[in-house]
């Protein structure tokens, strides 16, 4: 399911354990949970020969983590292997699990996804919440949380934390918007409005579809450059399997990197932004399409239908993106750009001139561009493994929590 720890916290670097004697257990503990959940099931034997740890250690840990409920054996290894086969250990499909949150500007979304990364629980509430002040729109996301936590509850797991996605600007200290043009919301702390019993971490939906796509896609670089969009468009950088936060942590603004700069004005107080040429309210408008519930499914729709002013709009958009990624490609060097989220949808109409715009602007040699595979259950996917990750990093920690 995961590969070795590279990013511990959508917020920041992981917190650092002390070089103690209880240091190092904390971290042979994760050293056997990591490797486990990437390879298992294991042996005690097998584990211990890959972290490079005797089997009388490997042991002792491995019982801890079965009596806090993060492992579980699953009988003997399958057969074929010489010597006495040893008992299977995996990843408990019960006990913590990570709760994942989405604020989209017209959606609500939450789930519960178990240490073996699969998703148990899940809820959406489609609905516009651009304009609308934060506080009824954290209480409608609460109700979804208590409604999925519960529905967990009932197959055996527990909460071992939230992580929120938002399309904005969030503070280091990981619960404040600092700022959401698309909502419309300002300075807005969501751990004052969103009490939980439970730790709370809120991270930008960009960088949370960037570690989905790390953790979870299907032979990404350590090194991309992650794109993603609906009504805005947000970016994310990793830089060797790590997230470029920025001094402040609002590094990845893509969406506001100006394309045209006497262009329409553009929520940030900036014109000519990318996101009024590429962002799906923009494609829409450009198209002469009315916005709808399933806006990607429409453009989608028209285009494969041959509609020429979807693809006309479509191309624009591609162009655009192409203008704003020539800079962060030339300044940032990435093996590769990812886009996810709604573009994912549009990428058959997009790509063309977006490569074409890109291979004419890069100093250096053309970047591949490919396209996530999860789409715009990245953020989401991202938010609830982030959880889940901090359960691989820290063991010992979430057991004593529970």
């Amino acid at each position: 399911m995961t590969a070795p720890p590279h990013e511990a916290h959508p917020a920041g670097p992981g917190r650092a354990l002390p070089d103690t004697q209880q240091g190092m257990r904390r971290r042979n503990l994760a050293r056997v949970m990591h490797t486990v959940s990437a390879e298992g099931p294991l042996s005690r034997a097998a584990v211990a020969s890959r972290i490079g740890l005797t089997r009388a250690a490997v042991s002792t840990l491995v019982d801890e983590l079965i009596r806090s409920g993060l492992l579980e054996e699953l009988g003997p290894e399958r057969p074929g292997r010489v010597g006495r086969p040893g008992s299977a250990l995996a990843v408990s499909g019960h006990g913590p699990a990570g709760i994942g949150a989405e604020i989209g500007v017209d959606h609500l979304a939450v789930c519960a996804v178990d240490l073996r990364g699969q998703v148990r629980s899940r809820a959406v509430r489609y609905g516009a919440n651009r304009g609308r002040a934060p506080g009824p729109v954290i209480e409608e996301l609460a109700g979804l949380v208590r409604a999925v936590v519960g529905e967990a509850e009932r197959e055996g797991l527990w909460p071992a934390g939230l992580a929120v996605a938002v399309p904005g600007l969030v503070a280091r200290d990981a619960r404040t918007v600092v700022r959401a043009p698309n909502l419309d919301w300002h300075d807005t702390d969501l751990g004052a409005l969103l009490p939980s019993a439970f730790p709370l971490a809120v991270g930008n939906e960009a960088n949370f579809g960037a570690l989905a796509e790390l953790w979870l896609g299907d032979g990404t670089p350590r090194d991309f450059l992650h794109v993603s969009a609906e009504i805005g468009i947000g970016a994310a950088v990793v830089v060797d399997g790590r997230l470029l936060h920025g001094t402040r942590g609002f590094a990845g603004e893509l969406g506001h990197v100006p394309v045209r700069p006497d262009g329409p004005d553009c929520p940030c107080g900036g014109r000519g932004c990318l996101e009024q040429y590429a962002g799906e309210e923009a494609v829409l408008r450009a198209a002469g399409l009315e916005p709808g519930e399933d806006r990607v499914g429409l453009l989608a729709g028209r285009a494969a239908d041959g509609d020429e002013n979807v693809r006309r709009a479509l191309r624009d958009a591609g162009e655009a993106l192409g203008i704003a990624l020539t800079g962060a490609v030339n300044l940032l060097d990435p093996v590769g750009v990812v886009l996810g989220g709604a573009l994912a949808g549009l990428a058959p109409w997009l790509l063309p001139s977006l490569r074409e715009e890109l291979a004419r602007r890069t100093a250096g040699p053309a970047c591949p561009v490919s396209v996530s595979r999860l789409g715009s259950e990245g953020p989401l996917l991202g938010a609830a493994h982030s959880v889940v990750r901090g359960v691989l990093d820290d063991p010992a920690g979430v057991a004593e929590r529970a």
